[in-house]
């Protein structure tokens, strides 16, 4: 029986490289939960006015019992991109030829603009084995998080001691 990787976004973002996707944001938020629930951070609400430990761990409850499903399997942030792919009978918006130009497809371009690599080499080793390598990659660590942090914290600066 053929295995299905349905570990892909339809956009072109492969979510097994997705920290919400693969599982990391659901394993770190369990860890700081129990870490602060075993060091019984509760005592903060009385010191510090402002935090609300329990809005906090409320939070952290949330973020370790979810997971993303990912695209396929209904989950991600709604998109156009499901609705047009299946408007087109296509697996993915890598598969169209419009990709490069798409409005649907223009979020992903700018956040991720390795898509547009996604988008040649699915030209050129077609879908399947794209989504093998991708595959691999994710097995190997390779995720999200280096582009994410390149993209979102633009200035990084630890306080000297």
């Amino acid at each position: 029986m053929e295995k299905k990787n349905d570990r892909y976004g339809v956009c072109g973002v492969y979510c097994g490289q997705c920290p919400n996707g693969n599982g990391r944001v659901k394993m770190m938020a369990g860890e700081l939960k129990r870490l602060v629930d075993t060091v019984r951070y509760n005592w903060m609400e009385h010191v510090v006015k402002s935090f609300k430990f329990t809005e906090f761990r409320k939070g952290l409850e949330w973020f370790a019992n979810s997971q993303c499903p990912m695209c396929l399997n209904g989950g991600g942030a709604p998109c156009e991109n499901r609705k047009c792919v299946v408007s087109k009978k296509l697996g993915s918006c890598l598969l169209c030829d419009d990709y490069l130009t798409c409005q649907h497809t223009q979020y992903q371009r700018e956040w991720y603009p390795f898509v547009i690599d996604n988008y040649n080499r699915v030209k050129q080793v077609g879908f399947q084995k794209h989504l093998e390598e991708e595959e691999e990659r994710a097995r190997a660590g390779i995720d999200l998080m280096g582009h994410l942090e390149r993209k979102c914290c633009k200035i990084i600066k630890l306080e000297e001691e």
